[in-house]
């Protein structure tokens, strides 16, 4: 076999609208020759389910190869994939520019993509994906208290696996009783930008539909953060589902309806020399990287690109430029942080674990970093199938995070640090305190 890449992994753009996109033989054929090359491999073998499928499926032929397996089966891959890129970032010798030329996610999203087009992807699925519809129910208090009081019963449950295809005992995010673009909707702090910075002075803040809908505290603590070491911030004027969901299922027409609703007014901020910071990193990543892949014509996406950080991607950056203030008061004790996949494959290093090892150096806090797939991955961690293919992969997760009885547990994915508290909890390690490294920063600045 022929040695790996040895340089940096790069990335094609995504040929959506290309007539041969959706053209299925030539799918299966790629599908073939990429799964052969993984077959020789196998190095992929303990990141998702995927490959141990894929693995099953060549073993169980005649003579063992690839060719063996039938097209119909090659789905059984497609549908464990849920687009980690993992894979592609931090394992496989054989990603461009190697000849072999092997991105084994945007190939299964090209097979999503011919999945969903025909027709094979539920009503329940799509809604699932579809948060910016669900979410339209938070901040009206009454219908709040009666959704998540409904949805806490058994009764609901069972009917939300009927309908839904939602797995009985998967965790779920509650509507919150007030929106975040609600309660701070347009504003800003007018703070004297200092002279000599060189990370950007000031900052719009791409809510989220999570942040927005469910869980605002997070984007409450990011004001508190930023307002505290005199960052002018806006709230994003308007904004659409960055559209990660509706990628997963392969739904590409709707990514786009979501990026053209997004970028005119995202590009606005990145021309006028804000940082945007999106507080979920699958969103995060959206921006940085399925986007321009998907749309490499368009200026106003390639702009938004160059404008977009991780949030303890810009802290870190402010820190760097000595503009980052280091009045910490509180002690955090142990601390378990989780870094989720699509943060690890921004290529932007270990930002958060740098930032909490700066809080750690002025007050009390033993870190503990766990750097593997918590298997939540959006709606595959409470889909009825592959709820339980989710805890078994978090499992090596769920152990090395209550490792040392932390006082704190978190993840930059508040998906995730949930789905982790729940691994915990069944594994009879319950977390003490579940929180978002924000809100950990928060506490340690006593704001």
């Amino acid at each position: 076999m022929r040695e790996g890449n040895l340089e940096a992994p790069t990335r094609h753009p995504i040929d959506w609208r290309g007539a041969e996109f959706y053209d299925e033989a030539p799918l299966f054929k790629e599908m073939e020759r990429v799964f052969d090359i993984c077959h020789g491999c196998r190095r992929c073998v303990g990141l998702c389910q995927s490959f141990p499928n894929l693995f099953d499926l060549v073993d169980a032929t005649a003579d063992g190869e690839v060719h063996g397996v039938a097209k119909a089966d090659y789905w059984k891959v497609v549908d464990q994939c849920y687009l980690c890129d993992l894979c592609y970032m931090t394992k496989c010798p054989y990603t461009p520019p190697h000849p072999w030329n092997v991105d084994f996610p945007h190939l299964m999203l090209r097979a999503k993509a011919q999945k969903f087009r025909r027709g094979g992807v539920k009503g329940g699925e799509r809604f699932l994906a579809s948060t910016d519809v669900h979410g339209q129910f938070a901040g009206i208090p009454v219908v709040v208290q009666a959704v998540n009081a409904v949805n806490r019963t058994k009764f609901a449950r069972r009917r939300m696996d009927a309908a839904l295809g939602v797995h009985p005992d998967a965790w779920m995010p509650e509507l919150a009783p007030q929106r975040f673009r609600w309660g701070r909707l347009m504003s800003s702090t007018a703070f004297a930008v200092r002279d000599g910075e060189r990370s950007p002075g000031k900052v719009a803040i791409f809510a989220t539909c999570y942040v927005n809908y469910n869980e605002p505290g997070i984007g409450d603590d990011l004001v508190r953060v930023l307002e505290h070491n005199e960052i002018p911030y806006e709230i994003v004027e308007h904004e659409s589902c960055c559209g990660m969901p509706k990628l997963e299922l392969g739904d590409l027409e709707s990514v786009a309806r979501h990026k053209q609703a997004n970028m005119p007014v995202l590009a606005k901020y990145a021309r006028e020399g804000f940082a945007i910071l999106s507080a979920v990193p699958s969103c995060t990543l959206m921006f940085k990287q399925e986007l321009p892949l998907m749309f490499p014509e368009c200026a106003d996406t390639q702009a938004v690109q160059a404008a977009m950080w991780d949030p303890f991607e810009y802290l870190v950056a402010r820190h760097k430029d000595g503009l980052l203030k280091l009045d910490f008061k509180n002690a955090l004790g142990k601390v378990s942080y989780h870094i989720p996949c699509h943060g690890r494959v921004q290529k932007i290093g270990r930002k958060t674990e740098e930032m909490l090892k700066i809080v750690g150096a002025h007050v009390e806090l033993q870190l503990n970093t766990v750097e593997r797939c918590s298997g939540h991955a959006g709606t595959y961690g409470v889909k009825t199938p592959t709820h339980p293919v989710a805890m078994k992969i978090g499992r090596p997760v769920f152990k090395a995070m209550a490792r040392d009885e932390p006082d704190v547990v978190g993840s930059d994915c508040p998906m995730a640090g949930h789905h982790i508290a729940q691994g915990l909890d069944e594994a009879g390690t319950p977390a003490k305190k579940v929180q978002h490294p924000l809100a950990m920063l928060r506490s340690a600045y006593g704001l």
